[in-house]
């Protein structure tokens, strides 16, 4: 016999966790499904574990920097990777646990430890158990994609995941993949004292961003000793002895590179090939993600698809964006959807590069006329004074409306400062509004008037 629920969450990642905390408190019985780990992608193996990992190695870096700044340290500097390892797993480990102890914590919430899959619309089994309700959210996030790579099958690799159990200094790490989680785990590996190479593609890294930001991010990356390799369009693996070798064809350098161990960031597929959605008759679009309309509504009614697996974003903040999207329009009567929320996102590489709403070339693109504000971060003062100087400031303004369309700031506090544009932009006001502001003096942010000031048409 069936066991009967208000509504069933698969899924604990940054959606399902406070959802099933609203539904919970408005007195709706709930079930609560995880097949693995409490927490989702972002706090076991995403965003928590690797910012920590991020945060060591700039210890490391600013150690090797110390002199710079007048400071001695007695001797070279030295990275035990069994500590870094043990620092990253109990930040991580406490807020898995901490997600786990409140969905096990919680009034009118039953937690089910299992795989689910649908047998019907309104059905969903696990550990031989079958539970039913009117609404089921689906949360199940998504993990690398390993792409159909000859001779891969033959070489051992890592993806983010197991990245995360490696507690020792590869010799040299292979990173196929230049986009966002390669290149932090490239600038991470290297500071440990790793060698290592970027193998991408495409001719530039992080393909989605303007060609000047890219070009300064395989900057940075290269002066720290990584090597770039782009156009690399018929890789290929195999074992050569102890090592792995790639095979590249690019268009120049040698043919192949050879290191000890190999990491694939290539991109992610959603977690949907195994639910049984095909018995709920949920479509999916060709890639598996789950079709949703602006409310996150899948075809059938009564069932919802929340955060990674639905496609309309791969972050933390736009997975619990989805959350406040769905709870709005269940419980608060304030209609909200997909299309409210302008793109933001950060790479956390060194210095961070922080990103709002539209490229300057997708805002050419659009056909609008623009006005583009710029300012290199050796003309910021805290960023000086910091001794950390390099990347830019850059707006992209409408010429007719004066609203901001997009902005990226790679450089000291990137990832924080890009927030001041971003609110703008949600609120609709012109750029007039921060352009005029004043700021306080000595940061980063106070540089933000002084950019909008500046506004030039592109050549």
């Amino acid at each position: 016999m069936a066991q009967r629920f208000d509504a069933i969450i698969i899924g604990t990642g940054q959606a399902g966790p406070a959802l099933a905390a609203r539904l919970a408190g408005s007195g709706m019985k709930l079930a609560v499904i995880e097949r693995g780990r409490f927490g989702g992608t972002c706090v076991n193996t995403g965003c928590i574990p690797t910012k920590t990992l991020i945060a060591s190695a700039y210890a490391a870096q600013l150690a090797r920097r110390a002199a710079e700044y007048g400071v001695t340290i007695g001797g070279p500097v030295a990275v035990d990777m069994k500590q870094v390892k043990a620092r990253k797993d109990k930040i991580s480990g406490r807020s898995g646990n901490g997600v786990e102890q409140w969905m096990r914590g919680l009034e009118n919430v039953t937690v089910y430890q299992g795989h689910a899959r649908f047998e019907s619309a309104h059905g969903v089994q696990v550990n031989g158990e079958l539970l039913e309700a009117d609404r089921i959210y689906v949360n199940v996030g998504g993990r690398a994609l390993v792409p159909p790579m000859p001779g891969l099958d033959q070489v051992p690799y890592l993806t983010n995941s197991g990245m995360m159990d490696v507690d020792f200094l590869p010799e040299h790490l292979i990173i196929i993949g230049g986009s966002y989680i390669g290149l932090e785990f490239a600038q991470m590996y290297r500071r440990f004292g790793a060698r290592v190479t970027v193998v991408e593609k495409s001719p530039r890294l992080i393909q989605r961003e303007d060609e000047d930001v890219s070009q300064a991010v395989r900057e940075i990356l290269e002066g720290e000793g990584v090597d770039i390799r782009l156009n690399a369009n018929c890789m290929t693996a195999r074992r050569d002895g102890d090592h792995i070798a790639v095979g590249l064809d690019c268009a120049s350098g040698a043919p192949e590179v050879h290191g000890s161990h190999l990491l694939l960031a290539v991109g992610r597929v959603p977690n949907t090939d195994d639910l049984g959605l095909d018995k709920a008759g949920v479509e999916t679009d060709a890639h598996g993600y789950i079709k949703v309309d602006e409310q996150l509504r899948t075809n059938v009614p009564g069932i919802w698809a929340l955060g990674d697996c639905n496609g309309r974003g791969a972050f933390t903040h736009t997975s619990y964006n989805d959350y406040e999207i769905v709870a709005a329009n269940l419980l608060d009567n304030d209609p909200r959807m997909v299309a409210d929320r302008i793109p933001a996102y950060a790479l956390f590489i060194d210095p961070p590069l922080g990103r709002a709403g539209m490229t300057e070339r997708e805002a050419r693109q659009s056909g609008r006329k623009v006005l583009v504000g710029t300012r290199p971060m050796s003309r910021v003062g805290r960023a000086v004074e910091r001794g950390e100087s390099l990347g830019f400031m850059k707006v992209v303004v409408d010429a007719e409306t004066r609203l901001i369309l997009g902005a990226a700031i790679l450089g000291l506090t990137g990832d924080e400062v890009i927030h001041s544009l971003l609110d703008i932009m949600y609120a609709k006001a012109p750029y007039t509004t921060i352009s005029r502001a004043m700021h306080i003096h000595p940061t980063v942010s106070e540089l933000v008037p002084t950019l909008l000031q500046d506004l030039r048409e592109p050549d």
